[in-house]
């Protein structure tokens, strides 16, 4: 046997981005009763329900994952996996069998205990209930079978490099077995809080949940306030109505901030490669010469300056450079408006750009739209409410010819392998590198995951446009502020007031 992931959970992590999040779980058996301090966060992008598991989007989880649901193991802000509720786990010599030893003494808010049993559940439940494509990622499970009430055996069909990561995401989740009757409006979970209130258009509140089994939240509730634009979340922060800007959705404010007697900035990265979608899957967008055309057609230094005031990082492809098979690959389509009428053969299109309200989005549409239009491709921007008319629209039905969004879920390029995703995108070759990845040595994984993501870039598959920023703005005196964001939860559990 291998004995891996024989961490102590400690406290210390916090990330954020504009559309996920993630950080730290307390440490067992520590803490006292919450101070009574409170603490408003400011985010965009409210969720629609409070089911992650049938409703796509990072929205939910950046409220309430590892805040109110946790998994067996977690990511860290390095983006390195560590015990969660799980204290360890063991890895069979045939990389198939992994045996999960639980933390004792842990219960869901509701009062019922966590057991072996709800990690069965937890985990069938993905494959019977989950209405999600990621879901898919789970596929490798053969059986999940219960020891005793504290030992969980995981078999899986193959080896896989890929499934103890995609237990540190939403898919890991753990649920009870008498919790899950109204996952849209009563979230019932292990973590460090509870669902205070939920004032729809507004806000969400949390509040500690009494009888966590780590450290005690600092906060006595933290409040997730909604906003509709950035405008109004700066104001909301200058004059005191929030505590904290989850993600800055307009960088060029920050000069608003810039008093350190009052704010504090803390900049840093993420894993949002900022996606120009195109679709495969009709014209002109099924032709790779169309695609190539679209990708030497933008400036992406311009485009990043001028959209995102130079906040950010140009890396070329869906892979960021906190993945060890990270390449840079922006040489890959040098901005060359020459090179990309030749590709276009003289031909010129209308297309819809069908692009989420959101102020990253609406800012590289107008610079896509200029650029493209001096090689003949003639963009008609639509911006949709998001998350609802977006997901609705773009992502579920496929209808648009070009999109603007920031993947934000880690380890996402996989997502290029299933062509009824909405890039439509279709070619054996690159699922094919993903599975001798999944399956092969760490530095099998590593280079298979390089030639996929240079197929992708070959294919001209999407642009991409920049790696978002993790870009907090807070008062002075709020401690536990992230760095870097790599996960899709927004982590409450670090944070406190001086």
């Amino acid at each position: 046997m291998r004995r891996i992931g024989t961490w102590i959970a400690v406290g210390g992590l916090l990330l954020s981005t504009a559309a996920c999040g993630g950080g730290t779980a307390g440490t067992a058996g520590g803490g006292g009763a919450p101070a009574a301090q409170t603490l408003s966060v400011g985010f965009v992008a409210e969720p629609a329900n409070l089911d992650f598991t049938s409703t796509e989007g990072v929205a939910i989880p950046q409220a309430l994952l590892v805040n109110v649901y946790e998994g067996l193991v977690k990511l860290d802000q390095n983006g390195q996996i560590v015990p969660l509720l799980a204290e360890k786990w063991d890895v069979s010599d045939d990389r198939r069998s992994y045996t999960f030893t639980l933390r004792k003494n842990v219960a869901f808010s509701s009062g019922a205990p966590f057991t072996a049993d709800d990690v069965v559940f937890s985990l069938d439940r993905v494959k019977t209930d989950w209405k999600l494509k990621i879901k898919s990622q789970l596929d490798v499970i053969d059986t999940v079978e219960k020891k005793d009430d504290s030992t969980v055996v995981v078999t899986l069909k193959r080896p896989s490099n890929g499934f103890l990561y995609s237990m540190a995401t939403r898919l890991g989740a753990m649920f009870s077995r008498t919790g899950v009757s109204d996952l849209a409006n009563k979230p019932i979970g292990t973590g460090p809080y509870v669902l205070g209130s939920w004032r729809r258009g507004d806000s969400i509140q949390l509040q500690p949940n009494p009888a966590y089994w780590g450290t005690k939240p600092s906060l006595s509730s933290v409040t997730l306030k909604y906003f509709k634009d950035a405008t109004a979340m700066n104001n909301a922060l200058l004059t005191g109505g929030i505590d904290a800007i989850s993600s800055v959705q307009a960088p060029e404010s920050l000069q608003q901030f810039a008093d350190p007697n009052r704010f504090q900035t803390v900049e840093g990265t993420t894993n949002g490669e900022v996606v120009l979608s195109m679709n495969n899957g009709r014209p002109p967008f099924d032709d790779k010469k169309v695609r190539q055309a679209v990708r030497h057609a933008i400036d992406h230094k311009a485009l990043l300056d001028t959209a995102w005031a130079g906040r950010g990082q140009l890396i070329g492809s869906m892979v960021p450079p906190t993945d060890p098979w990270y390449e840079d690959r922006t040489g890959d389509y040098p901005y060359d408006p020459a090179k990309a009428k030749e590709l276009l053969g003289g031909k010129t299109y209308d297309v819809k750009m069908r692009i989420p309200n959101l102020p990253y989005a609406v800012n590289s549409a107008q610079v896509v739209k200029s650029q493209l239009a001096q090689v003949g491709i003639n963009a008609e921007i639509e911006p949709l409410e998001f998350p609802a008319r977006w997901l609705d629209v773009v992502f579920t039905q496929g209808d648009y010819d070009m999109s603007i969004i920031n993947h934000v879920e880690p380890r996402d390029m996989s997502i290029f392998a299933d062509k009824s995703y909405y890039f439509r995108y279709d070619n054996p070759e690159f699922g094919e590198l993903l599975a001798a990845a999944d399956e092969g040595t760490e530095q099998e994984q590593t280079e298979s995951l390089k030639q996929a993501a240079k197929l992708l870039s070959d294919d001209a598959a999407a642009d991409f446009l920049f790696l978002f920023p993790n870009l907090v703005v807070a008062k002075k005196g709020v401690t536990g502020l992230p760095k870097n964001a790599i996960a899709e939860q927004f982590d409450f559990t670090a944070l406190a007031k001086q």
